[in-house]
């Protein structure tokens, strides 16, 4: 039963949990996966991000059995699992882990326009407006975030047409024979493509916003059946556009192939493609650091615009610290062994200690 209260004029309706999901999966992952998940299982990688997309639905299922079942939110769940004070420790896990993932969305985001668009820009006189930004959006409320993640998917969806001008130059025979590689290349790939699917978790944390907490699971799966379906779209492309070799030289393969994008009214494609992606990786932060926010107050019992703008300094001051390409990759790794554990290991032990204590309690 839920005990979390939130007033009903700030809930959302539950067809926008799609939105929600697929807005925080879709970031800078999405920009050069392709070479990352083909190192491992080469052109078969792609049956990898299938099962990827499918192990995120059974994730999120047990995360609606968390919420369902452990009070909630993630807060509660943790309190009635672990008790008060490892509750709280797990909690301040995840306010770093979410404000991890805007550190890293961020400066991955500000390494792309540096390298294709403006080499001298310094990350933070980009980070500092952003942040502002996002700011802005979050003191406006979780339906604030929620719109943004709507305007975030519909606009730019554009954008995946534009992937049809590669089709003259593709070859699909490059991926024949189908599972040329073993199972535990298939497990590395799929391992590979944690950090391109980090985001659902959010669900955990903004669950007591939704109209209707039932009704909204066809919507969370529609969420992730959609962005499996851009992932998978893309790795097709991608492996038909590029060979081998090419590929494991492209760190930036979906940016690549709108080079050859040809408009009477535009030389550049890819320069739009990058700017129209701030707008892609905007949700991304804005409900990260809603949620941080959001668990400094109901855990910590902090301020929560405060807090907000306390965050949104410490990862300016991030993006600005890290420098080069080696960093990057770090920061990237990190997030995605982080969000791997936390996702596919504490998640299904959390259910497990929910069941295991209420039964204990239920005996008492």
């Amino acid at each position: 039963m839920q005990s979390v209260h939130v007033p009903e004029n700030r809930k959302i309706s539950p067809f926008i949990v799609l939105f929600l999901i697929h807005s925080v999966q879709v970031g800078v992952g999405v920009l050069g996966y392709q070479r990352i998940i083909a190192k491992s299982a080469g052109y078969d990688a792609w049956v990898s991000v299938i099962i990827a997309g499918l192990l995120t639905n059974v994730i999120v299922f047990l995360i609606f059995k968390i919420v369902q079942t452990g009070g909630g939110d993630l807060i509660e769940a943790n309190r009635t699992a672990f008790g008060k004070w490892m509750g709280k420790a797990i909690d301040g896990v995840y306010l770093i882990y979410f404000s991890l993932i805007a550190v890293t969305v961020c400066r991955t985001y500000v390494e792309v326009v540096q390298v294709w668009m403006y080499p001298r820009l310094a990350a933070w006189a980009f980070a500092i407006p952003f942040f502002l930004l996002v700011i802005y959006v979050v003191t406006g409320g979780f339906r604030a975030a929620a719109g943004v993640a709507f305007f975030g998917t519909v606009l730019p969806a554009y954008l995946v047409l534009t992937f049809g001008f590669t089709f003259p130059f593709s070859d699909f025979r490059n991926l024949l024979p189908i599972w040329d590689h073993t199972l535990l290349d298939m497990v590395k790939a799929t391992r590979d493509m944690t950090l391109s699917f980090l985001g659902y978790e959010t669900l955990l944390i903004f669950y007591p916003y939704l109209k209707d907490g039932n009704k909204s699971k066809k919507w969370a799966y529609s969420g992730l059946l959609l962005t499996t379906g851009i992932f998978t779209l893309l790795t097709l492309i991608s492996f038909a556009f590029f060979s081998e070799g090419q590929l494991e030289k492209t760190v930036w393969a979906t940016l690549s192939m709108w080079k050859i994008v040809q408009m009477p009214f535009v030389e550049r494609f890819e320069y739009i493609g990058i700017a129209n992606w701030c707008l892609i990786i905007l949700p991304n932060v804005c409900i990260s650091l809603w949620c941080g926010s959001r668990i400094a107050k109901r855990s910590f019992k902090l301020n929560q615009r405060k807090t907000l703008i306390i965050l949104s300094v410490i990862c300016v001051i991030a993006v600005g610290f890290i420098k080069d390409r080696a960093q990057i990759n770090l920061l990237n790794d990190i997030t995605s062994k982080v969000g791997f554990y936390l996702n596919f290991v504490y998640l299904p032990f959390l259910l497990f200690m929910i069941y295991l204590m209420k039964k204990v309690r239920k005996k008492q």
